[in-house]
């Protein structure tokens, strides 16, 4: 997708966005994603928790990040506060370069 159609996207569903999260900070939504995982592990076992949430939720981070300063890596840098080697560094780990 490019990013004037993911812009795009993203407008048009802003009204459908705001609906559905309507949590007041990320912590609530990390709370609220965590509860519901707990919820449907039912009595099965996992493993490297910490590992999963903090991949996922860095992933997530650096792909919006990217995306909303329009792939910028330069201005994604000073967003996150990450030299723009670590982005760089971080962004192929995950594979989004």
């Amino acid at each position: 997708m490019t990013i004037i159609n993911t812009i795009t996207t993203q407008s048009e569903n802003d009204s459908e966005f705001t609906s559905a999260h309507k949590h007041a900070s990320i912590r609530k939504c990390v709370e609220h994603a965590l509860a519901e995982y707990f919820h449907n592990l039912d009595d099965q076992t996992t493993h490297d928790l910490y590992h999963l949430v903090l991949n996922e939720v860095e992933a997530t981070l650096l792909e919006a990040t990217l995306t909303y300063t329009l792939q910028n890596q330069s201005k994604a840098s000073e967003m996150l506060g990450l030299n723009r080697g670590t982005l760089r560094k971080k962004l192929k780990a995950y594979g989004l370069l």
